[in-house]
């Protein structure tokens, strides 16, 4: 598969191109913005769509093919904070309880990366196993906890460990995508027919409405890196990538197909903007958050919607 073809009709895609118009929106100084009522009924439609599409399809897995995955995406969320604290000591000058709100962006995922990538996937027509939301809802928890505890400097920095702990396992991200997977197994496929048409078919529209508020929040945050040093916008280039293909390797040796592989490599290199900051925030309350965000969404976000899926996905068709 030609990672070139690839990479152009993911450019070409609507969801990009509203994306793009977002951006290029807020640097021409345009008032288009989308309010926040509108864009978290859109983030709650993404996440129990998802949850109920992938509860469907894991009704017919079994569990000995759902096992291994598992096993893998719970050792990635472990391994990839601890690697990206490190990254960061080397990169930059920056201080522990910094490098560790970091960590646990990168440890956790990106709803809507991961979004795009199956979207990205399916027009493509490669094969994605229905259960790989559950590994997005798995993912989703040790990355943050075990950046929140690498900030930690013998327990002083970290307040209310414990309810951080909780805020992340009952975030409205995990309630819905874990709820919706339950649903969509009670529910299975015939049950599933009759709201397909809410789910289905306006899932790409929802999505593109979604990615123009993220193309004026990312032009919103570019600014962000001119204090930053380079080091860290090093960091948020590269290190997804390298993330990405170790995701890739990890779901390939698990038993993944092609698709499979490759969305557990865009869970890798993908950052969360959503359900991390939130815990950082209440955990680490000198934490310069604007570093993080500014490092997931304005080069993390961008670098894996334009290049980092289709080039996981042709590194998913090689491995295969």
């Amino acid at each position: 598969m030609d990672i070139w073809s690839l990479a152009l009709g993911n450019l070409l895609s609507i969801p990009i191109l509203c994306f793009v118009l977002g951006l290029v929106a807020t640097r021409i100084k345009s008032d288009l913005r989308i309010s926040e009522s509108v864009m978290r009924f859109l983030t709650f439609y993404l996440l129990l769509a998802i949850g109920i599409k992938g509860g469907v399809s894991l009704r017919g897995a079994e569990l000995a093919e759902v096992a291994w995955p598992i096993v893998a995406t719970i050792a990635l969320g472990i391994v990839l904070p601890i690697a990206a604290f490190g990254a960061l000591r080397i990169l930059t000058p920056l201080g522990r309880v910094d490098r560790g709100a970091i960590a646990a962006h990168y440890g956790s995922t990106s709803l809507v990366t991961f979004t795009a990538a199956l979207v990205f996937l399916e027009a493509a027509e490669i094969l994605v196993e229905g259960y790989v939301v559950t590994l997005l809802a798995i993912m989703e928890i040790p990355g943050i906890i075990v950046g929140l505890m690498l900030a930690s400097s013998h327990g002083r920095q970290v307040r209310q460990f414990g309810s951080t702990a909780r805020e992340v396992l009952t975030s409205p991200s995990i309630a819905l995508l874990v709820g919706g997977v339950v649903i969509g197994a009670v529910a299975g496929p015939v049950r599933y027919s009759s709201v397909a048409p809410f789910f289905t078919d306006l899932f790409v529209g929802v999505l593109s409405i979604f990615l123009l508020q993220m193309g004026i929040t990312v032009a919103s945050r570019l600014g962000g890196f001119v204090s930053a040093g380079p080091g860290l916008a090093v960091f948020a280039l590269a290190f997804p990538l390298v993330a990405g293909s170790a995701g890739v390797l990890a779901g390939t040796w698990a038993g993944l197909g092609p698709g499979g592989a490759t969305i557990l490599g865009v869970l890798c290199a993908s950052a969360s903007y959503i359900a991390a900051p939130a815990a950082v925030r209440l955990a680490l309350p000198n934490a310069d958050e604007g570093l993080a965000i500014t490092c997931s969404l304005g080069l993390t976000f961008p670098l894996n919607m334009v290049a980092g899926i289709p080039a996981l996905a042709a590194l998913g068709e090689v491995l295969a």
